[in-house]
């Protein structure tokens, strides 16, 4: 073969090669196109099962031998309440107490900065009660006014509220909205007078847990609530289904 043919035996290979890739470029195309896609939404509301309720002793005192003493007069009185309230002993946990020197501002005689000094020290003493009995409690840090009438210096938190069995409840709100997402796409398609295939591709949304009956917006990361009692969980499925 000469090189004017062998030229044009290259050219020729060349546009079938291209012909052909073009036409599996198209193939793809119109087959990549060839689905629908939707979203399933699953939700569900539950009872909150674990509660944590947290506190802290506070004292002001000139020495801290004298702070300690009245902390551990304090911690006493807690444990007495809490236990007449039918909370066990194993089910609160106490942490170090911390102890800071506090100072005060000084002026001079003509109202200028002229310093700091020493005045005592702070003492502070924080536990926490994790309980499946909730109602208890919950009552007992409502109550928490029965502990200041008896002189315990005393910051207490808002109960904070946990689900054991969140993993049960995802997998059951995927089930939801991958069956509602199937749902929605055999009623397009039947409106199209088609049917739908296998998946495509599926993507699942954030899991998202708000307040039961609450306008608690969404987040882009995912909602977690502790504050409600009474919760919602919500997911979605966007699935992507081959058309038949």
């Amino acid at each position: 073969m000469n090189r004017e043919n062998l030229k044009y035996a290259i050219i020729g290979v060349a546009v079938i090669l291209s012909a052909y890739l073009l036409g599996r470029a198209y193939t793809y195309k119109y087959r990549s196109q060839d689905t629908v896609v939707v979203t399933g939404l699953g939700e569900t509301e539950f009872e909150s099962d674990l509660i944590v309720w947290s506190g802290t002793l506070t004292a002001d005192a000139p020495t801290v031998s004298e702070g300690y003493r009245e902390i551990e007069q304090n911690k006493r009185k807690v444990n007495e309440y809490l236990a007449a309230q039918g909370i066990d002993a194993e089910e609160v946990v106490w942490n170090f107490v911390d102890v800071m020197k506090e100072y005060e501002t000084v002026y001079n005689s003509n109202g200028n900065y002229a310093g700091q000094r020493f005045s005592g020290y702070a003492l502070r003493q924080s536990f926490s009660i994790e309980s499946t009995d909730v109602d208890r409690v919950e009552n007992v840090s409502r109550e928490i006014s029965a502990l200041i009438a008896q002189g315990v210096s005393i910051e207490a938190r808002q109960p904070d509220y946990y689900y054991t069995k969140l993993d049960d409840v995802k997998l059951s709100l995927i089930e939801e909205a991958s069956a509602d997402a199937r749902a929605r796409a055999e009623k397009i398609a039947k409106n199209a007078g088609t049917g739908i295939g296998a998946v495509a591709s599926a993507r699942m949304g954030v899991f998202q847990i708000t307040g039961a009956n609450t306008n608690e917006e969404f987040s882009a990361g995912g909602s977690f609530n502790t504050s409600s009692r009474q919760k919602k969980a919500r997911i979605t499925m966007r699935i992507e289904y081959r058309i038949k």
